[in-house]
């Protein structure tokens, strides 16, 4: 409110000092009529000026209710013609006919003007008076602008605040409910707002909340997923030990050992897949996206895959990279969407029909964007199973056969996938034979 009334008090002096200029403008203009009324009536009779008014014409000429009026006339050499010979005329230099002074006579405050004037010969008039009608002219104006102000300002400040209160009501409610709810509770907050801002603030509060539980229940699924999961490989770790050290022969242990080894082959691939789905889930908020050379990254994989490749026999091997290709991506992501759909190919892709096995790694470009494929000519999914691989802790018949992998391959990539505004999607292969792992790229920019 200090702010406004400084203003709003700005304003009305700013409008009074207008209004007193027009006002003061306006008697100036009046007692300059004056001055000519009482110059016109000046002749030169023998060759010297005099003043033809009688003492009642002149009474009724500068005649005022209120103001005392006083005159005289001055030769141009500065001799009383007629009038108050305390009255002086007042001198200037800059050619004007007529000049305005605040002066004092008769230890009264009056408004002068000085007329000069040439003809029948130079002669100069002063006419002057009082101010008291100017003055109670400015007191009223100054009344009449500041008391409707101060009301109109104690009205706006009654009606502020009133509107502020009823419009921070909600925050005192949020406030309440805040304080009141359990460090666990993360169920969005109601609130009633009354005004746009307040509804962005509950908006965003509610959006915070949400991010919060969901963030939570990642860790908490992390965890349960951790616990749950590492029990098995662990366990059989146990059992393989304990039943190698109750025998004594040389082969039990080391068949013993060489089932150690797999099983803590099968937690340390879990454990990195159980971080790298922790990595996606905790991703979300801080991923930057920028162009990434895909056709490299390919190749890069495509070798470091080759020698796992020949020693389970099958043909590895890419198309579509001899072309530079890029897509807005993250080059972590990417690798682990490669690693992940390379991995899942080399261990349940293989050929069952005597033919060999093969693993294709493919990209293609269309007008939309980019697809990155993994394609094998394997066992392949029924399309109940393609669509349920993609969800968390779902294996497909070949890995339960294997006794591998808990059926995160595909979730991860899922996640990476929509983090970079892509999606993976399951298909046959070529023919029908086989399974076809895809991942489109939207908006791929320029081949460099």
């Amino acid at each position: 409110m200090m702010p406004l009334a400084l203003t709003w008090l700005a304003g009305t002096l700013v409008t009074l000092l207008v209004a007193n200029a027009f006002m003061v403008q306006a008697f100036d203009r009046s007692l300059l009529d004056d001055a000519y009324v009482v110059a016109a009536n000046v002749k030169k009779q023998d060759g010297a000026l005099e003043l033809s008014l009688s003492p009642r014409e002149l009474k009724s000429v500068l005649f005022d209710p209120v103001e005392s009026v006083f005159f005289a006339i001055f030769s141009n050499e500065g001799n009383l013609v007629a009038g108050q010979p305390g009255l002086q005329a007042q001198s200037w230099t800059d050619g004007a006919p007529h000049k305005f002074a605040n002066i004092t006579f008769n230890n009264q405050s009056v408004r002068a003007v000085t007329l000069h004037v040439e003809t029948p010969a130079p002669f100069n008039v002063v006419v002057a008076e009082t101010t008291q009608s100017r003055n109670s002219l400015l007191q009223r104006l100054l009344a009449y602008c500041i008391a409707p102000q101060i009301v109109f300002l104690l009205l706006l400040a009654v009606w502020l605040r009133r509107g502020i209160a009823r419009d921070l009501q909600p925050l005192v409610q949020l406030q309440t409910a805040m304080e009141q709810r359990d460090a666990t509770d993360l169920a969005p907050v109601k609130v009633d707002a009354s005004s746009r801002d307040i509804e962005r603030l509950g908006g965003a509060l509610n959006s915070l909340l949400e991010r919060l539980d969901e963030s939570g229940r990642a860790q908490r699924e992390f965890t349960g997923n951790v616990a749950h999961e590492m029990r098995t490989p662990l366990a059989g770790i146990r059992a393989l030990a304990e039943y190698g050290l109750a025998h004594k022969e040389p082969a039990v242990w080391q068949a013993q050992l060489q089932g150690i080894i797999a099983s803590q082959a099968r937690a340390s691939r879990l454990i990195d897949q159980l971080l790298a789905l922790a990595l996606a889930d905790g991703a979300k908020a801080g991923i930057q996206l920028a162009p990434v050379a895909l056709d490299a990254m390919v190749h890069d994989s495509v070798m470091r895959y080759l020698p796992q490749a020949d020693a389970q026999q099958v043909d590895l091997g890419a198309r579509g990279v001899d072309a530079a290709v890029s897509v807005i991506g993250d080059a972590s992501l990417i690798e682990g969407i490669l690693n992940n759909l390379l991995d899942n190919a080399l261990r349940y892709g293989q050929n069952t029909q005597g033919m060999v096995s093969s693993v294709t790694v493919a990209l293609s470009r269309a007008v939309d964007g980019v697809t990155l494929s993994v394609i094998d000519n394997g066992p392949g999914l029924s399309g109940d199973m393609r669509s349920r691989l993609t969800q968390r802790w779902v294996q497909g018949r070949a890995g339960q056969l294997l006794g591998q992998g808990v059926g995160l391959g595909l979730g991860i990539v899922v996640q990476y996938a929509q983090l970079m505004n892509a999606r993976l999607e399951l298909g046959p292969g070529p023919d029908g034979q086989g399974l076809t792992a895809s991942v489109k790229f939207l908006d791929a920019p320029e081949a460099v």
